[in-house]
């Protein structure tokens, strides 16, 4: 176990969007030494052994990274790649039409892993829209708490002090939901961006590979880039992939699955926390 790893037992833990979680209390580890998974104190909800991946340090506390977003980020980097490597496919059939036959072999490669990924895509996007309603829920629950907060108050049942620490603290919660709601709507038109028109399918395996790929690819068009990128770090776990920097630098995931560095809103949300 490194040291980074030790690290993690005593600190507290908050998700990306600042809500206290609870304190890492130890770990489980395999016959080899490394990290499975990281008991976390959540209080009354008991110990949750939390996927050493879903895991990083920064700073004082460890940052939970929810598993739709990691599962999310995967695919975007899968399809992105899928998607330039059938667009360099055509590029060199259109340059050279003595590789056809050989590109042929490749393009079914690749045309199997888009519907291996379709199905992936699929599968994310029910965790995302179930996620999106839970917490709506949770925005209904917290506005009906609130608002029963300002009649107890007008009522005389509470003081004007109480009912501004019940306005303080649910402003926080909501801050964080919607930050939440917001990263997963775009998330969810970054993976619609990079869908692959599903009306045209390739029927023929000797068709011309050129016009196949163009099949598969459709209109799909660049995204724009004026286009909102939400923060999402590319190697975030820390199981396989945890960062060597004391501080390590966020990223953001293009809609094509790039990593690009930039300033992260959640980190300046966490530091301030």
């Amino acid at each position: 176990m490194s040291k980074e790893e030790i690290e993690f037992i005593g600190k507290q833990v908050k998700d990306m969007y600042g809500t206290y979680i609870g304190k890492v209390i130890g770990t489980i580890t395999d016959i080899d030494g490394s990290v499975q998974t990281v008991g976390v104190d959540c209080g009354s909800e008991g110990l949750k052994q939390i996927a050493f991946e879903q895991l990083v340090i920064q700073g004082q506390f460890v940052i939970f990274i929810p598993r739709w977003r990691l599962d999310a980020q995967r695919l975007l980097r899968e399809k992105g790649l899928t998607m330039r490597r059938i667009r360099a496919l055509m590029d060199i059939v259109s340059e050279n039409d003595d590789m056809k036959e050989d590109a042929e072999l490749i393009h079914e490669k690749y045309k199997m892993k888009l519907l291996t990924l379709d199905e992936t895509e699929r599968q994310i996007k029910e965790k995302l829209e179930k996620r999106l309603a839970e917490l709506d829920g949770q925005l209904k629950s917290i506005r009906m708490l609130r608002f029963d907060a300002k009649l107890q108050n007008k009522s005389n049942e509470i003081s004007d002090s109480k009912y501004d620490l019940v306005k303080t603290h649910t402003v926080e919660i909501i801050e964080h939901i919607e930050h939440e709601k917001a990263e997963i709507t775009s998330i969810q038109r970054r993976i619609n961006d990079l869908s692959v028109e599903s009306g045209e399918r390739i029927e023929s395996p000797k068709q011309d590979v050129h016009s196949a790929a163009i099949s598969y690819l459709g209109k799909v068009e660049s995204p724009s880039p004026s286009q909102p990128t939400t923060p999402i770090s590319a190697n975030i776990g820390v199981g396989n992939s945890i960062p060597t920097a004391p501080t390590p630098k966020p990223v953001a995931i293009g809609a094509d699955g790039d990593e690009a560095p930039q300033d992260s809103d959640w980190l300046k949300r966490i530091s301030s926390s």
